[in-house]
């Protein structure tokens, strides 16, 4: 299977996450496991460093499971095309109202709305950076778009919310033994990294970022 395949692939897997409402959805229909198709979205290494890749198997569950054709998920669909209408595209948050998204995920229709170039969820909303401590691998003043679906694991770039006072941070999250560690990208911030508490909330993994023009 050539690496054009994979792409295009991991491409339509993410039209038919938006087509079921939801991977764990689409997983419930193919009849296969959520948390491995999560992974094979993700692009999570298997343990021995080797990517990991979207079989012919899993593509034919998922062309089945969605009423397509057989070689679906290995050809290039047409791509949308804007203007896009209005209360489409994903909403770009507040810290405030990312830490309550993943419960209610409902804003008015003239909220602003972003396009992901990228195949995501139906979940994913956006953010935009507030201050240095994500620098200078995330500016202050960026777009980062946030999928709730991705499984957080260690190393993943995340965004929780706080237990003080339910706002969202943003951070790398850092997994030893057993304990959670939030990191900052910045290595002259003040605090580096400390201690997720244990009843912090992952609301999303950041999945891909924009600069404003």
């Amino acid at each position: 299977m050539t690496r054009d395949i994979d792409r295009i692939r991991l491409k339509n897997l993410g039209r038919l996450v938006a087509e079921a409402g939801s991977l764990s959805e689409l997983a419930r229909r193919a009849g296969v496991s959520g948390s491995n198709l999560s992974h094979v979205r993700a692009g999570t290494p298997y343990a021995t460093g080797t990517p990991r890749h979207m079989g012919d198997s899993l593509a034919a569950k998922l062309e089945r499971a969605m009423g397509k054709p057989p070689g679906w998920m290995n050809e290039e669909q047409p791509d949308e095309v804007g203007p896009f209408p209005p209360g489409t595209g994903h909403p770009v948050l507040s810290w405030v109202q990312a830490g309550t998204w993943t419960e209610a995920r409902e804003l008015p229709a003239s909220a602003e709305r972003l396009q992901c170039p990228q195949p995501c969820g139906p979940g994913t909303f956006v953010l935009k950076v507030a201050g240095e401590s994500m620098a200078p691998r995330f500016p202050d003043g960026e777009f980062i778009f946030v999928d709730p679906d991705l499984p957080a694991e260690h190393g993943s770039y995340v965004v929780v919310r706080r237990a003080d006072d339910g706002a969202a941070t943003f951070k790398q999250l850092v997994v030893e033994r057993g304990r959670r560690f939030l990191k900052a990208a910045n290595p002259l911030w003040s605090e580096p990294i400390v201690e997720a508490e244990a009843d912090t909330a992952v609301c999303g993994v950041v999945f891909f970022q924009a600069r404003p023009v």
